[in-house]
Formats: C-alpha cells, structure tokens, sequence
C-alpha cells in the first residue's frame, strides 16, 4: 500500500507549447548534460563525463528533434509529438537483430522523458510518505535508489519477469509488477494505490473488500513483508530425509545483504557487480568500485561473498561497448579493467570468504586470463587467493561443463540466461518466468552440469531466480543441487519449502520430468506429486 508516484512527468492534457519551445527544450536537455559534461571533465571525472557528453549529442540528434518539431508545426500537442518522435526512434532500434543495438531503445526514451520534465516545468519529486513508482520502464537503478526512501512497490509498462529490474525487485522484497497496460500511466499522481505481485493486479484507490483480499492473499503465500532484522547465524535447510541444503542469497545492494543475512543465509552466492555501471561512458575505476563495493562486502565478514565480475550481457549493455561485442572478452582484453576490478573485490572483501565468478563463460581461456589476474592481482596486495567459478549460463557451455571442472573450483549455473537461451527467450520477453527452467531441456542440461561438477569434485549451486520458484525447486533438489543462491526475499521461503522435501522422491519426480513432452507437462507432474 503507498501513494502513486508517476516518474515520467509530461506537460498536462491541453497544455500548448510552440516548435520553437520543443526546440528550446530539447536544446536546453542537450546544454545541461553538455555543460554538467564540462564540469565533470574539470574535476578529473571522465567516466561520468562521456556518459553526460553521449546524452548531449542524442538529445541534439536532428533523427529524433526534428520529426518532432515537424509534427508540432503540423499541429499536434507538443508532449504527443516528443512522445511519437522519441518511440519511432525507439522501435526502430529494438527492432534492430543486434541485441545491444536493440538495447539502445531505452536511451532514447529516456532523453524524451527529460524533454517532457523540461517541457513540464521539471519531475515530479518522491512523496514522503510510502509510495509505489509507476513508469513506462522501470529500471533497475530506480529501485535501488530508491528502495530506502519509502518505495514499497512497482509497477511498469515495459518489461517481463526475467528483467534485470525485476530481479532486483525480489532480491529487495519489492513486490513489481511488468508488462501493464499504457492506461496505468493516467492514475493520479499522489492517489492510495494497492499492489499484489501475487495477485498480478494494481489498484489506485482501493476500498476495504480490495485491501481484505490482497491480505488474505499475501497470508497464504506466506511473504514476510517486515524490514530486515539483525543478521543471525546460518540456519540451513534441512530435509526430512536428513540432506542440507545450503541456503544464499543474491544480491546488488546493502539492503539486500541485510535482508538475506537476517534470514540465516550462509552468505552471498552472487554479488552482481555491474548494475550501477550499465549507462556509464567508460569501465568503472577501481576507487569507484571498491567504494560501491565496502557496504555489501563488510558485512559478509567471516562469510562467503561470491562476487560475480562485470556482467555487460543482455540487458545491461553499457554505451562504452561495441556492438555486438562480448562484455567478458571485452573485460579481459582491457589493458586493466579485469586488474582494476579484482583489486577492488580483494581490498573491500577483506574479511569475506571471497570467491570470484566469471559470467558468460566460453572458453577455457577465458578462465586461464582471470585465474593468471588473480594471481597477481593476489601477489600485488598480499591477500589471500580466491577460489573462482564460472557462471553456467550458455547452452553451449553447459553441455561440455566436463572440460570445465578440472581448471575451476566451482559452478554456479544461472538458470535465468540457460533458460532464455534454450527456449529463445530475452530478458524483457512478456513470457519469460523462473518457472521455464522446468523444461525437460534445460532440467537434462542442469543434470549434466551437475554429473560434471561430481566427477570433478567441486562444488555445484543454482543461483538463478527458479531456485525460489516452487514450480522448479523439488526438480533441483531432485536432480541433487545441494546449494541455492535465492533472492535475499526469498530465504526463508524456500527453507521451509525445502523442508518439506524427500530427496528420494525428488529424484523420482525430477527423472519423470525429463520424459516430459512440455513444460506444462512437467509443471502439472510437480503439482501433482506427494514428495514429502
């Protein structure tokens, strides 16, 4: 429950603006990122400096000014044409095959967005009191940026159940919703609103039957709804045949690690590192990253921290890469962003029982590169050596994780990517859900992932978004993954869940499962099967 808080600010319904005011505006969005650009670079900023300077030059881009200057001059209203203009320019460029091309659709909608604040006088402030954002696209940024200043809840136009913006909504404990209709963007600004993730249903001005429901819905789901407590001790999932499973938490935020940590996770099994720098011009220095990295990392001491190197893939595909270029090859042939990076995990996770994961892997070599960085990056610093894993996330990769094990000390499959890729699913695609890693595909991929890890003698855990979906659980614990990374939200949830489980017949139903003909199939077969 909270006030309405609509974040994309445009000119009210009537309000006349001429051509030569858009002009003025989208001017005035190009001067202020040019000038804060100037300054920027005087105080030796240059990172934050080419970002500014690139937002400068798209929003003086006569292929996205003048279509809109031409419709005002036809007689359209002035936040209708910034609007056409800004999505035409949009579309073509989601459209585009290039998947980070695509990507800079949300670029330009976010210059018109500042077009439409300047047009309207400025952005609308926060409330003071709780509130729910409501934006065409929800970002992964707003919600850490304001997940301690009152928000409570989300709600946005674009986007799926796999985004990296929703991802970030359950490590928090936000409930969020995607992929509403356009309409939602009418509510009033400031009006009582309800959400319910469970329920899938948003709902400005609700009356006390309204309110009943979503309560009664929220009880059964059993959500813990309260703030983080105190960090306890590590409390492990425990079966009723007697098997441990290991309990972590994923995260990209303090708040997060509080969260997870107060549940008795046994620490972090992902720390997603690059989500502060997916609209930064350049690679993020080390000083920056060891000063984003201290609030999360000093309160693991005496705990795993696996921290996850720079993840520039799918939707978070800054504007310093190429097209079509791969952020890990991109990572480890930089002269020293790999060097720069490591130096900041190792100083700020001092008192961590520090492991270092590698994204996107495909190639041995690229582990021979960061484990040879790591040892100097080890030796430099007089810190302890690390132990390093891969992220098993590419179909590919999986299906040969046997060449893998020997040079690595541990998997962590992320079933979010292996998932999308092996149905052919994006990040944002309206259709994506955590409950698709039941498919018989990836589930026969996850089995081989975890053979190879046994003949190996390392350590195996899922980190993706299905070890917390009810649907997928019993299959993972059945096909023996004995360590899950969980939203922190979700920690407590899945241990009692995983309470309730008899390996046994986990196994059973999970061998079942890959004779299934559908993901649907298997879905009713786990719904449907007495497994305590």
């Amino acid at each position: 429950m909270g006030q309405v808080y609509l974040a994309d600010t445009r000119p009210q319904s009537g309000a006349v603006a001429s051509a030569d005011e858009v002009a003025a505006a989208f001017g005035a969005v190009a001067a202020d990122r040019a000038a804060l650009a100037d300054r920027l670079r005087a105080a030796g900023r240059d990172a934050e400096a080419g970002i500014v300077t690139v937002a400068a030059l798209m929003a003086a881009d006569p292929a996205l000014v003048d279509p809109a200057l031409a419709a005002v001059q036809a007689g359209a209203e002035a936040a209708d044409a910034v609007l056409q203009a800004t999505e035409t320019q949009a579309r073509m460029l989601a459209a585009l095959p290039n998947p980070e091309l695509a990507e800079r659709a949300a670029d330009v909608r976010q210059i018109g967005q500042a077009v439409l604040e300047r047009l309207a006088g400025g952005a609308a402030a926060p409330p003071d009191a709780d509130f729910i954002l409501i934006r065409r696209e929800v970002a992964a940024a707003d919600l850490i940026e304001l997940s301690e200043s009152g928000l409570v809840a989300a709600a946005s136009v674009t986007g799926g159940a796999s985004s990296h913006a929703a991802i970030i909504a359950r490590g928090l404990g936000l409930p969020m919703l995607t992929g509403l209709d356009p309409a939602v963007l009418g509510a009033r600004q400031g009006a009582r609103a309800l959400l319910s993730a469970d329920g899938g249903v948003l709902i400005v001005s609700p009356d006390a039957a309204d309110v009943s429901a979503v309560a009664r819905k929220a009880a059964a789901s059993g959500r813990d709804p309260q703030a983080a407590a105190p960090a306890t001790p590590a409390v492990p999932a425990v079966t009723p045949d007697g098997q441990l499973v290991t309990l972590l938490c994923n995260v990209a935020t303090a708040a997060e690690v509080r969260r997870g940590l107060a549940a008795g996770a046994a620490g972090v099994g992902l720390l997603r590192t690059e989500i502060p720098y997916t609209n930064v011009p350049d690679w993020p220095s080390r000083d920056d990253q060891q000063r984003r990295l201290e609030p999360m990392l000093s309160l693991l001491a005496g705990r795993l921290a696996t921290v996850r190197l720079l993840d520039f893939s799918g939707d978070k595909i800054p504007p310093f890469l190429p097209p079509g270029g791969s952020g890990l090859a991109e990572l480890l042939a930089h002269p020293s962003a790999l060097a720069d990076q490591l130096a900041a995990v190792l100083q700020a996770g001092r008192g961590a029982e520090l492991a270092i994961l590698i994204p996107m892997v495909r190639s041995l070599a690229e582990v021979t590169v960061v484990r040879e960085a790591i040892g100097r990056a080890t030796a430099e610093l007089g810190c302890p050596v690390p132990r390093l894993g891969i992220m098993v996330e590419l179909a590919g990769t999986a299906a040969v994780a046997e060449t893998f094990g020997p040079a690595v000390d541990f998997f962590s499959i992320g079933t979010n990517d292996l998932t999308g890729q092996v149905l052919g699913l994006g990040r944002d695609d309206p259709g994506g859900s955590p409950a698709l890693a039941a498919d018989p595909r990836v589930l026969a991929l996850i089995e081989h992932v975890v053979a190879a890890a046994t003949a190996a003698r390392i350590s195996v855990s899922v980190c993706g978004d299905s070890a917390a979906d009810p649907l997928v659980l019993p299959l993972l614990v059945g096909l023996g993954v004995r360590t899950l990374s969980v939203p922190a939200a979700a920690v407590s949830r899945v241990r009692n869940w995983v309470s309730e489980l008899d390996t046994r017949a986990c196994a059973a139903l999970a061998a079942k499962a890959q004779s299934a003909g559908s993901v649907h199939e298997v879905w009713d077969l786990v719904r449907d099967a007495d497994l305590g």
